[in-house]
């Protein structure tokens, strides 16, 4: 049995970070490596499964000075924690065998910080003054393009070309079920991880498995 796993990287990201701490990219490029690597051991009925390719989908890291109006600066994103990080561990997934680099584009024209919708409601409602505002009150927002289409383009070719027998989807909202119902219709196996996060019980329906690696508290290796 040939397995692709296709990772939303946004969110595993997001959920490795909540779940096993914070990382350098080397070691969080590992674990994902490992975390994919797991889903081909779980269970006995497929000792014979073997991996195909692991798909990683991610955009680019904001790399642009953006106004803050709290500040009243602008903050460059190139010089941040976050934007070097992104990159390093972008280039320590290039270095990883069968895992294919799927980058979308950032849609960052628009780019602004925003007030988060508790703090404006106590400003409405008298609780918070302007002058109580703090940095925390304030979160950046940008639009990622195409990490969406290339997941649905990726399932829907190798669905076709018969190029595998079985898609494992690391990812958590119902953007994929489209794309996972075109899978199935192919004969395609279509297992679902959400790493735990809780998914809505009407996307049963659309998937052939529902399967978590480690938990939370599950010894980790480096």
């Amino acid at each position: 049995m040939k397995t692709a796993i296709l990772v939303d990287g946004g969110f595993y990201r997001k959920r490795a970070a909540y779940l096993w701490g914070k990382k350098d990219p080397a070691k969080r490029a590992a674990e994902l490596r490992a975390y994919c690597s797991a889903h081909l051991r779980h269970e006995q009925k497929y000792d014979d499964r073997g991996l195909y390719r692991i798909f990683y989908y991610d955009c680019p890291p904001l790399g642009k000075t953006v106004y803050h109006p709290l500040l009243k600066r602008g903050v460059d994103f190139r010089r941040s924690e976050t934007y070097e990080w992104t990159n390093n561990f972008f280039s320590e997934l290039k270095k990883q065998r069968k895992v294919a680099l799927r980058l979308g584009e950032l849609s960052d024209s628009y780019a602004s910080y925003k007030i988060s919708a508790s703090a404006l409601k106590d400003i409405c409602s008298g609780d918070k003054r302007i002058e109580d505002l703090s940095e925390s009150d304030f979160s950046i927002s940008f639009q990622q393009k195409g990490v969406d289409m290339r997941i649905g383009l990726d399932i829907a070719s190798l669905s076709y070309k018969k190029q595998i027998d079985q898609i494992i989807l690391i990812a958590g909202d119902s953007d994929f079920v489209p794309a996972a119902k075109l899978a199935r219709r192919e004969g395609i196996d279509f297992i679902l991880d959400p790493m735990w996060a809780t998914i809505k019980d009407s996307l049963f329906e659309h998937i052939d498995g529902l399967m978590s690696q480690w938990g939370k508290k599950d010894k980790q290796k480096e």
